[in-house]
């Protein structure tokens, strides 16, 4: 039987899907047309490993309690009512001994539904006072912050357009990977004669396509889009009427770039002063110019920066106006989702403290942190692998005084340092609204199977923790499925148009975007009603008020990048069987040569932070100075227990997020 559903994993373009079951069990998943910007085409990973990821033998079917050391696999199968007592008694010995900010929720984006990702689990911990967490800064954090600062709430480009543009500047975007439907609009522009550029420190499959590839050092976008603002300038290719009615601070960013020559730039970021100087030429000459921008620009320490200087180009030539011009990263910020109406952070406490996601390694291991966390309840989320400094969050983890509840879909490597792990149900197996961070559709799905095992919806999960609390007293923790559904949305929406979250159809997907049908641009929702260039907001809260660059010293002279893989959506399907192999290092031959090593080799690839062993991959795809290994592989692929995330630095961006490409190594060859 053929049902429809929705791919909730990690990515912009949250897919619809028609999904084959048998006897109860998924057997097939592919694309469907319910989502026209999906259009019927899903990523080879949800199509081959669903199945296993849901029916296999990683799966949890039934809760668990520790019975050997930390990080070891002595588990031993309980019931839900025992669990249940467990955490309930190790969350109270932590409020009792140190206060309820001992207690904190460790989660991120497993799964991207509405009510599995955060609905009555932050009802749960915020009636709780538990300490609160700032989870975007892990990861779209810097772009969201830079460009709400910049634009405020103004719609960026929406992705359809590209297929009207005259030239696509593709800026740090896995496109073929990790938001696979673009290709499909970069096609259709390129057809009628567009231009494609793109900048990336790797050659990506889309790069092979391009008119022209910029290849530049990892954390030096921002000099590039500074150098360009500056080139545009020259040429007279300002528009300085625009720059009047919409942009605030031009002058001093652009008093700001003028020591970035194209020669200071082509050093700084490695590439030639004619590339970029072709790339300032070509947008000029192009009314429709777009930039769609990803992730890849903001792990570094410039990332806001660069975002926030990149976002100035399209401002300072007036390229906001025309159909298929702009600057294109992610759906609409005129949202009708109301998240504080579903997760009822006024449920907590006054002054309630919170942490960045990106500290939470050293909030676990500081000795002086007052209360100090506890106990830890990790759910949708896989720490040990996705954040930085992996040994260090280790470290953190194996804390014998640390109370840990796990709570998950599969059993991950982070699950093994859980006292109480409990049992998820999957997407598939429950009602949820989706929402999409690379498109303005707004899809809802049904289960399409029951519950594997004894597993649980992630909202039911926490009911029955909220009732062991006594919290079912409230309204609050009595809400079923539905009525999280409807208050989440806004119904006085126009993007809506009266609909309900329990009862938008399930046959197609619900655009909310409204656009302006005057064709005139206008800023909303900064504090000036412009552009903001220079930004009083950034200044205050990040000491930035112009993007600037930060030149990164370190004592290893290869630059690791980790971009997104075609065989995991973050660290999601790491557990299947055909993820087990070990993800290759990719060095440029000029560096291999200068370390005599060869193609198929296997490497140590290491730093201050740890060492990993990998297999060499010997090609011209990443430039020299950077070596590429693919994020979110599980520990079962390594021989020492360390990843490429125990490599990466554990430090902040200029706005806060974290700094993945901020790591350098080096590289010998693995002694027998």
């Amino acid at each position: 039987m053929d049902k429809a559903s929705v791919c909730t994993l990690d990515c912009p373009d949250t897919c619809s899907l028609t999904v084959t079951v048998e006897q109860g069990r998924i057997v097939r998943v592919r694309g469907s047309r319910a989502n026209p910007f999906t259009h019927g085409a899903i990523c080879r990973k949800v199509a081959r490993y669903t199945g296993e990821f849901v029916h296999g033998a990683r799966r949890l079917r039934t809760p668990l309690r520790r019975v050997g050391e930390r990080g070891g696999d002595a588990f031993e199968p309980i019931g839900w009512e025992q669990a249940l007592d467990l955490v309930h008694a190790g969350l109270q010995r932590a409020i009792e001994r140190f206060g309820p900010q001992s207690v904190m929720p460790f989660n991120y984006a497993g799964p991207h539904g509405l009510l599995a990702r955060d609905s009555m689990s932050l009802r749960f911990f915020h009636r709780l006072g538990a300490t609160r967490l700032d989870r975007p800064p892990l990861c779209g954090g810097i772009i969201g912050t830079a460009y709400g600062a910049t634009y405020g709430d103004t719609p960026s480009l929406p992705p359809e357009q590209l297929a009207d543009a005259g030239l696509i500047v593709v800026w740090g975007n896995n496109v073929t990977v990790s938001n696979l439907h673009l290709a499909r609009y970069i096609a259709a522009a390129r057809r009628n004669g567009a231009r494609l550029v793109v900048i990336d420190p790797r050659r990506l499959q889309i790069a092979r396509k391009a008119d022209l590839h910029l290849a530049l050092r990892p954390g030096t976008d921002v000099v590039l889009a500074m150098a360009l603002a500056r080139e545009l300038r020259v040429r007279g290719a300002l528009d300085e009427a625009f720059i009047d009615r919409h942009v605030l601070g031009a002058e001093a960013y652009l008093e700001a770039v003028q020591t970035c020559t194209l020669e200071h730039a082509a050093a700084e970021c490695g590439v030639a002063a004619t590339a970029i100087a072709r790339l300032a030429e070509w947008y000029a000459a192009t009314p429709a110019a777009a930039i769609a921008l990803g992730n890849g620009v903001e792990r570094n320490r410039n990332g806001g920066a660069a975002v926030r200087a990149i976002g100035a180009l399209p401002a300072l030539t007036g390229k906001l106006d025309a159909r298929g011009a702009g600057l294109m990263m992610g759906a609409s910020r005129s949202s009708p989702l109301r998240k504080d109406r579903l997760q009822r952070p006024d449920l907590a406490p006054p002054a309630t403290r919170c942490f960045n996601i990106v500290d939470v390694g050293r909030h676990l291991l500081d000795p002086d942190l007052d209360p100090p966390i506890a106990a830890l309840m990790i759910y949708n989320h896989n720490p040990l692998i996705v954040h930085p400094d992996q040994n260090s969050m280790r470290r953190a983890l194996s804390r014998e005084d640390l109370f840990i509840v796990s709570a998950d879909v599969a059993f991950t490597d982070s699950l093994r340092y859980a006292d109480v792990v409990l049992p998820m149900s999957s997407s598939f197996e429950h009602a949820d609204l989706f929402p999409a961070y690379g498109h303005d559709f707004l899809q809802r799905a049904e289960a399409v199977i029951d519950p594997v095992g004894e597993s649980l919806p992630p909202s039911e999960l926490f009911r029955r923790l909220a009732a062991r609390f006594g919290f079912d007293d409230d309204p609050a923790f009595r809400d079923d499925d539905d009525a999280l559904l409807d208050c989440v949305l806004d119904e006085a929406h126009p993007g809506l148009r009266g609909l309900r979250g329990s009862t938008l159809p399930l046959a197609r997907a619900h655009t909310v975007h409204t656009p302006d049908a005057s064709g005139n641009f206008a800023v909303q929702g900064t504090p000036s009603g412009r552009i903001e260039l220079r930004s009083e907001g950034l200044a205050r809260e990040f000491g930035c008020s112009l993007p600037a660059y930060r030149p990164l010293a370190g004592d290893y002279p290869l630059a690791l990048i980790s971009p997104a893989s075609e065989q995991r959506i973050t660290s999601t399907f790491g557990g299947v069987a055909a993820c087990d192999a070990t993800p290759p290092l990719v060095m440029h031959p000029t560096d291999a040569l200068a370390r005599g090593l060869a193609h198929g080799q296997r490497v140590r690839v290491w730093n201050d932070l740890g060492e990993v062993h990998l297999p060499l991959a010997v090609s011209d795809e990443v430039r020299e100075g950077v070596v590429s290994s693919d994020k979110g592989a599980w520990l079962r692929t390594s021989d020492n227990g360390q990843t490429i995330s125990a490599l990466a630095p554990a430090t902040r961006a200029d706005l806060g997020g974290a700094c993945y490409n901020d790591a350098r190594v080096e590289v010998a060859a693995l002694a027998p």
